[in-house]
């Protein structure tokens, strides 16, 4: 007999609930994928020219770029072997696409397009829907992430395989399939050839598993998986350490108060309580990926200066984390509570962040939100040369600034060079001897000197030639500054009126201000 069968007359049969269906995760996803990819990839177009300007390290990129594979290997062997994957990454790229600089840029943005989209699934995964598009819709608003989603350098590749492989050892820690494993492993292992400081990604990527006390086969598995990593790199890391002069440039940390006062922020986000989904918390995967790899470049920069800020770009995953995360919390106390001075001082909130946030986007698109800006030193130099003259660059490392188009330097005569980069297998190629440069500077009446602005000692006997040359037998006739260099005609002694040259309209000239 059925049970309606057995029911009595009149009785209301009750049927078993059904349960809720759940909505399907998958226009969620996509969402929270496609959202933040495109939000940057239109900011990584706007501006992305700078005004058709170049800073250094991208000429750098330029000019190895288009050379070929075999020219790009033989110069790392000297110099910048830290950069040679992505250096022939970029040829190939340039082989494709054409050695332009929208080319140069446009890995970079696209780069920085799935670093977001993988930092709003990394939110979804750990923290819900909201929190993840909430944090990929952060992530390009960041004002590193602006910048160097538009610089032709590695920075925003390694950024983009640090955020894969931060998913995929998130969605490792459940899984355990072995291949699952590997992904990651030759995800952080490609992001580390790219730059050797990806390394320190994977050190916060243990505190991690350690802080959400995972199974210990886990913990086994990302062990082997990060030995081979790190055993992977190694070769790179020892070959490269003998051509540590190349950050001998750095000589304290590099825009450190900015980084910190944004790293600051996203950790005091942590203390607002996140949704728990799996068994790693939001807040133990981003604070050690903000604050690990800053502090241990920070505690190694107390025997050799090597924190700059594009180092560790890769932490502003976790800022956004974080944000997206604290976002979310605001927003569910906003709706449970009757208070309406939540909503005011969020809407107060977006106010200011707008506020900092368009102006510094603007000035990230100029020519002067770089370091230098190798498009107006060739300006320049072309502008205040004249056919025949001598042309100096103290040091002589600065050849770079105007290789990447000969044409600012075609019709003047490079007093110091012995040997091109091209030829010799450097970035800057090989100078004479101390005594044949200034016996070279004798021989002419004018002479271009291109040099870094500011006081940098000259101790290399050929840059010590060379300025000595210059105070005794020539005097300053006109100086042109612009982002980062000075450009000087010098005259001879025994002239006392030489003939103005072209983009001189006399003594007046010193001082001007090219952009």
């Amino acid at each position: 007999m059925s049970l309606d069968e057995r029911a009595p007359a009149g009785a209301r049969t009750v049927s078993p609930p059904v349960p809720a269906r759940r909505p399907s995760p998958g226009p969620a996803r996509a969402v929270v994928a496609i959202a933040p990819l495109s939000l940057t990839i239109a900011l990584g177009f706007w501006g992305v020219r700078r005004q058709n300007t170049m800073w250094g390290d991208e000429s750098v990129t330029y000019q190895l770029a288009h050379r070929d594979l075999s020219q790009i290997w033989r110069t790392v062997q000297h110099i910048d072997l830290v950069h040679a994957l992505y250096y022939a990454v970029m040829h190939e790229i340039f082989g494709l696409f054409g050695g332009g600089l929208l080319t140069l840029r446009l890995p970079s943005v696209l780069a920085m397009s799935v670093a977001a989209s993988g930092v709003g699934l990394l939110g979804l995964r750990l923290a819900g829907p909201r929190a993840g598009l909430l944090a990929g819709l952060v992530f390009p608003l960041l004002p590193q992430v602006q910048k160097y989603a538009q610089e032709g350098r590695s920075y925003a590749m390694v950024c983009a395989l640090v955020t894969w492989a931060t998913y995929a050892l998130v969605v490792s820690v459940p899984q355990r399939a072995r291949w699952r494993w590997a992904v990651y492993g030759s995800t952080m292992l490609l992001a580390c050839l790219l730059h050797e400081f990806a390394v320190l990604a994977l050190v916060a990527h243990g505190v991690t598993l350690v802080v959400s006390r995972v199974p210990r086969p886990v913990l086994r598995a990302w062990s082997v998986t990060a030995a081979g990593v790190v055993a992977g790199l190694s070769p790179l890391a020892i070959c490269s350490a003998g051509q540590s002069g190349q950050v001998s440039w750095i000589d304290g940390p590099v825009r450190l108060p900015g980084f910190l006062t944004v790293a600051v922020v996203g950790v005091v986000c942590a203390l607002a309580p996140v949704r728990v989904r799996g068994a790693v918390r939001l807040s133990a995967l981003a604070v050690p990926i903000v604050v690990l790899p800053c502090l241990l470049l920070l505690i190694a920069s107390l025997v050799k200066p090597l924190f700059v800020d594009r180092y560790v770009l890769y932490s502003n995953i976790g800022i956004a984390l974080l944000l997206g995360a604290c976002m979310d919390y605001v927003h569910r106390l906003r709706r449970s509570s009757r208070n309406a001075w939540i909503t005011v001082v969020a809407v107060l909130a977006a106010v200011a962040v707008l506020a900092v946030l368009v102006p510094t986007s603007l000035s990230l698109r100029t020519p002067r939100s770089r370091t230098n800006d190798v498009t107006a030193v060739g300006a320049a130099v072309r502008k205040e040369g004249r056919p025949g003259d001598g042309l100096l660059y103290l040091s002589g490392q600065h050849r770079i600034w105007t290789a990447a188009n000969p044409e600012d330097t075609r019709f003047l005569t490079d007093l110091a060079l012995a040997q091109d980069p091209v030829s010799s297998n450097t970035l800057s190629g090989v100078e004479l001897p101390a005594q044949e440069i200034a016996a070279r500077m004798l021989e002419f009446d004018r002479i271009v000197v291109v040099r870094a602005t500011g006081a940098h000692s000259l101790a290399n006997p050929q840059e010590q030639a060379k300025t000595s040359t210059l105070r005794r037998h020539f005097r300053e006739y006109g100086t042109t500054q612009v982002n980062g260099a000075r450009v000087t005609v010098y005259v001879r002694d025994h002239d006392p009126s030489p003939k103005v040259g072209p983009g001189f309209d006399g003594p007046g000239a010193s001082g001007g201000v090219m952009r």
